[in-house]
């Protein structure tokens, strides 16, 4: 296996091991994937997606994450690697499962992922008309 592909195999397997992960985006080309990774991503049932260089609506949003990442994690020296990534999974876990998404309805990812965002937007528009109709009522009262 080449260096490069024992990395990112690494890498990965901590990856997706930890965090559900069901696909790998690319996003230096074609070249950039050697056999051994290709193999070894196939054989977790991980999907390779290659990015189209340039594109916002893929780039961007890797890109978004990994700026929002860099000022959620205090510049600081990390002198033990474990100190980096216990920072970096706390980052992850307030990511995935407390931090409210705009593009998914003030969601969070893991809302969406496990099925729960439905259920959640009923309840919220459950309490939405409660809190129009109390309103109104307050108004009419407040009228006569």
């Amino acid at each position: 296996m080449s260096r490069i592909a024992s990395i990112s195999a690494l890498a990965i397997g901590r990856i997706s091991s930890r965090n559900l992960i069901a696909g790998w985006c690319a996003f230096l080309g074609p070249s950039y994937i050697v056999g051994e990774l290709a193999d070894w991503l196939a054989g977790n049932g991980i999907r390779h997606t290659r990015g189209v260089s340039c594109h916002p609506q893929t780039q961007g949003k890797i890109k978004r994450w990994h700026q929002i990442l860099k000022n959620r994690i205090p510049l600081e020296n990390h002198y033990l690697p474990g100190v980096l990534e216990a920072q970096v999974a706390a980052f992850v876990e307030h990511y995935n499962h407390r931090r409210a998404h705009e593009s998914l309805q003030n969601l969070t990812p893991a809302d969406v992922y496990f099925g729960r965002g439905t259920v959640i937007l009923r309840e919220r528009d459950r309490i939405k008309r409660q809190t129009i109709q109390r309103r109104r009522l307050l108004h009419q009262q407040q009228a006569a």
